[in-house]
């Protein structure tokens, strides 16, 4: 499929709905759209699964990278931590090449770089050369993922079936989470050819390959009219404003928070303000800003971005947590814990599928249910840990479950009430936005909740507990700031506008 006459921001009726069919030739060429249609959706999450496999399948791996490397504590939070921040900082950016270079360009870029690098971080042999190859993925992560959420704002014209293609990639980004913890830990168990942790990182070579095969087929460019280069500036700006405010966000904790920490996170604050500044004089001389300011006039996307926040702040840090209390304090191998952990997971993409089917004058009220649902199972998992002695991974699973429901039905709807009313010409822009607000109240939420978990488990410590009540109390600390974030996601969804269903 050639790329010389890109479509800005749509793609032919034909993928997406075929009029009458009037002959045998006309129905066949409907059948034929509609297939490629779908199965561009497939290459595309593709590329999205193995992204979010690597954050969670990493974090099962990383004692047995330690033992075969001999990497040291700071090596080890640095190939999991480097990721993240290299993929955060760097998502707006990516997000706008798509509008200005075309989405299904920068997608295969990505997917190129991230299959590279996977293979590079499965033969690293030293510890620093796995970190510089993780943060190379991070990169090609970061250029990867925002096609994704654009694609499918731009190919998928017709509401119920864009609604149906982001409850699609809600399921498989679910799914990519339990893979990461179930295959991370098989593989590593298993041990392929005395290979140790590295299958854990070349098992992302055979994805690639066969996503980038087919994607040139499967996937209609598309690129916005109005941007047409690069404001290297604003890369600049936003580069370093992320970074000042997402790494010590990430190491300060660790570090026991030492004055270079507090220095950055106070300095991030100028700095972003004035990248803020920067795009919105380039927006108003529509000077294709990397990130186009006019979108927070839009009632649904500002509440949203805010949404995002406390959402995601929520997610990451009660997955962190779980994974402290099953492996450390309940003394759980990884395999087991993903099994048990996979009980939300399993839930999660049901009720994401669910969430799909739903008329679209019911996506307000799903987006409010489910952050209820989520709000009670993060209750009921504190509540647990809290007063049932001893505790037993499998008391969980109830809690894993009801909260799991609650985010399916509230992730995959969200993600389509912000992005549906976006400008078609501004996705990228937007895509990069979406993915970066995920990314940081992802950090903010491990930040805080770290703090209260292992201030709660030194307390715990210090007053003759166990090792296992110790980190039950610590693990209704985090279920109860979990609890908290989810309350203020669901105070929002009340402030969305009513003028505009979410999904449409």
């Amino acid at each position: 499929m050639s790329d010389a006459q890109p479509i800005a921001g749509r793609c032919p009726a034909a993928w997406n709905q075929a009029g009458p069919a009037t002959t045998d030739a006309d129905a066949g060429a409907a059948v034929r759209s509609a297939w490629r249609l779908w199965a561009g959706l497939i290459v595309m999450l593709a590329g999205a699964f193995m992204t979010i496999m690597d954050v969670m399948i990493v974090n099962v791996a990383i004692p047995s990278i330690r033992s075969d490397l001999g990497a040291s504590f700071a090596e080890a939070e640095l190939v999991v931590a480097g990721y993240g921040l290299a993929y955060a900082i760097a998502l707006i950016t990516g997000g706008r090449l798509g509008d200005i270079f075309g989405r299904r360009r920068m997608f295969l870029i990505g997917l190129v770089g991230f299959t590279a690098t996977s293979t590079a971080c499965g033969l690293a042999p030293t510890p620093a050369a796995l970190i510089v190859a993780r943060l190379l993925q991070g990169l090609a992560a970061a250029i990867l993922f925002p096609q994704v959420f654009s694609l499918i704002r731009v190919t998928f014209a017709e509401p119920r079936q864009r609604t149906t293609a982001f409850a699609v990639m809600g399921a498989v980004l679910g799914l990519a989470g339990i893979t990461g913890q179930l295959l991370g830990g098989v593989l590593v168990e298993v041990d392929l050819w005395g290979l140790a942790w590295r299958p854990v990182f070349l098992v992302n070579i055979p994805i690639g390959l066969a996503a980038f095969a087919a994607a040139p087929r499967m996937i209609q460019e598309s690129r916005s009219p109005d941007a047409r280069r690069l404001d290297l500036a604003g890369v600049g700006l936003s580069a370093l404003g992320l970074g000042l405010l997402l790494y010590p966000l990430i190491e300060g904790r660790e570090a026991g928070w030492p004055a270079w920490s507090i220095a950055m996170l106070l300095l991030s604050v100028p700095v972003l303000a004035c990248f803020a500044l920067h795009q919105h004089r380039r927006s108003l001389r529509q000077a294709s800003p990397l990130l186009e300011t006019g979108l927070f006039r839009d009632r649904a996307f500002a509440i949203g971005m805010l949404l995002v926040l406390a959402f995601y702040s929520s997610l990451n840090a009660f997955f962190l947590a779980t994974a402290f209390l099953l492996q450390l304090g309940l003394q759980r191998s990884p395999l087991e814990a993903g099994l048990i952990f996979s009980t939300l997971g399993v839930a999660f993409v049901i009720a994401s599928v669910v969430a799909g089917r739903l008329t679209l004058h019911h996506r307000r009220a799903v987006l409010i249910g489910g952050a209820a649902i989520a709000l009670l199972g993060s209750a009921i998992a504190g509540g647990t840990a809290a007063m049932v002695s001893p505790l037993e991974a499998r008391d969980l699973i109830l809690a894993f479950v009801v909260l799991g429901t609650g985010q399916g039905l509230l992730m995959t709807p969200l993600l389509n009430a912000i992005l549906s009313g976006i400008h078609e010409g501004h996705a990228g822009s937007a895509s990069g936005m979406l993915s970066t607000m995920q990314q940081v109240g992802g950090a903010l939420g491990v930040a805080i909740v770290g703090i209260l978990f292992f201030a709660t488990l030194d307390h715990a410590r210090a007053a003759g507990a166990v090792e296992p009540a110790a980190y039950a109390q610590a693990f209704t600390a985090a279920a109860i700031y979990s609890a908290a974030a989810t309350a203020i996601t669901l105070a929002l969804l009340f402030a969305l506008p009513h003028g505009r269903a979410p999904g449409r």
